[in-house]
């Protein structure tokens, strides 16, 4: 079928028409008179189901500051999506209730770094934009290890290293961007991380800071003494666009979208009020702002993103699809469960008015959202950057207190079996920093014990939580088990 996108461009009027004709909800403002106060790197489909959303609330609100000037640091094909119908885009919300269709205008402009880094130094710099907000994953910091240290051996670092005008990186974007706007007097950005790393205000300044360092003088210092870092928890379900997706989107808006965004209703953004040049009125929308955002992170990192993990683990090995089919398993939901009940939720210390169990239960029905076809396989990816925040935080703090770690144990277990276990090659989980790490690209080792010392020896991963007898042998018996028997016996011994 030959679609409006492959046929030529068509104006954004008709679109908002069409959609509204058919009960889709459409932007309640002019989109032509918007101008980008935020600037946000990484505009994957979690960006544009949450923070893209919460700037189309408030642009609703007639407030002058909300618009997106949306930065992609390597790929262009959402550029080249986006930029033919107009930057709307469709948001689909589907849960028990039903399905609702929203067209999205908060991005009014696209930028690839990679193919036009000027460009993106522009808006970087333009007086007009007062934050930037991040969502490139764990691996796009460039730090060794999550919220470590700037890795100078990265070969974007040391690009940015050689050639700091023309970045590749997103500290190299960022430092960039601010050496221009102090040599110009304009008032520096506000950066907030929006990804799952622990205290990631925190840690983007490490790394853009350090990068300062290299390039000497002053400005590191300047950049510690001016630039806010706001840290931020960001909670919403966003699995990858699939054809179904297009199909449903057109038709509830009455056009062919290259690239809607399917999701759950729930939504959640907690922010550091910290913003000394300035924000949009994000509470206007319901963005919570906090003095302290580190209670809620914590929770939400090991809860549910500990959680999300163990059931991709687990459910992979089980030869469930995905997230929805792995939590309605019983002995992978029971061992799960037992988990936070008993391995996560000691650990936590809730914010105010927050019932740890009835947020884990709460967390595990969203996850049964079978609308949403998060992939297991998708989830399970990049475990080598998303294990130290989700889970082996909470195993450091079990082990200090001198309680035990069977079932997180058993997670890491998982996970190295679907990295490095007999199924691993037909798993194909993707984890490009774990092959850097082990050197090579990853592939079967039929020795269980082997395959576990060589992932625990890797300090960017497991520090000395590795070498730490209780949890070392905890997650070599629990690999013995899944390199030989049904993942169902493992898990059913930690229920």
């Amino acid at each position: 079928m030959t679609t409006d996108l492959e046929r030529s461009d068509y104006p954004a009027p008709a679109w908002l028409a069409a959609a509204a004709a058919r009960g889709a909800a459409v932007p309640a403002y002019d989109i032509t008179g918007v101008r980008p106060s935020v600037v946000h790197i990484g505009p994957g489909v979690f960006h544009r189901a949450h923070q893209a959303v919460y700037c189309d609330d408030v642009l609703a609100t007639g407030s002058l500051s909300g618009g997106v000037c949306a930065v992609s640091l390597r790929s262009a094909d959402l550029h080249r999506a986006l930029a033919r119908q107009g930057h709307l885009y469709t948001l689909l919300e589907r849960g028990d209730g039903g399905d609702r269709a929203r067209l999205i205008g908060a991005i009014r402009e696209t930028v690839v770094a990679a193919g036009d880094p000027e460009a993106a130094l522009r808006r970087l710099t333009d007086p007009a934009v007062q934050v930037v907000t991040i969502t490139v994953t764990e691996a796009g910091y460039c730090s060794a290890g999550p919220s470590g240290p700037l890795d100078t051996s990265r070969p974007e670092i040391a690009h940015d290293l050689a050639h700091p005008a023309a970045p590749r990186s997103l500290p190299g974007l960022l430092v960039e961007a601010l050496v221009r706007r102090r040599a110009a007097g304009t008032d520096p950005l506000t950066v907030v991380s929006c990804d799952n790393l622990r205290a990631n205000g925190p840690a983007t300044r490490r790394v853009v800071s350090e990068l300062a360092e290299h390039r000497g003088g002053d400005l590191a210092s300047w950049i510690g003494g001016t630039v806010a870092f706001p840290s931020s928890m960001v909670d919403r379900m966003v699995p990858a666009t699939t054809e179904d997706v297009r199909v449903l989107a057109a038709r509830r808006t009455g056009r062919a979208d290259a690239w809607p965004v399917v999701t759950e209703p729930f939504s959640q953004w907690v922010l550091e009020d910290r913003f000394p040049c300035g924000r949009p009125p994000w509470e206007r929308a319901g963005v919570e702002l906090v003095g302290d955002v580190a209670p809620f992170e914590q929770v939400k990192l090991r809860i549910l993103n500990g959680a999300h993990s163990a059931l991709a683990y687990l459910g992979l090995l089980a030869g469930h699809a995905t997230i929805a089919d792995a939590v309605e398993d019983e002995v992978l939901r029971s061992a799960v469960e037992a988990m936070l009940r008993h391995e996560v939720v000691p650990t936590l210390a809730p914010p105010p008015g927050l019932d740890l169990p009835a947020y884990a239960a709460r967390v595990l029905r969203r996850f049964a959202n079978r609308p949403l076809v998060y992939a297991t396989a998708k989830v399970a990816g990049d475990g080598s950057q998303k294990l130290p925040v989700r889970i082996l935080g909470t195993v450091a703090d079990r082990l200090a207190a001198g309680a035990g770690v069977e079932r997180l144990a058993l997670v890491v277990a998982a996970w190295a079996a679907c990295v490095l276990g007999p199924r691993s090659g037909e798993l194909a989980v993707r984890d490009a920093e774990l092959d850097r790490l082990l050197g090579s690209p990853s592939i079967p080792v039929h020795d269980a014990a082997a395959a576990v010392d060589r992932l625990l020896g890797l300090d960017a991963v497991f520090g000395p939580l590795g070498r730490t007898p209780a949890f070392a042998g905890a997650v070599r018996r629990h690999a013995a088990s899944l390199w030989h028997e049904d993942v169902h016996a493992a898990a059913a011994a930690c229920r």
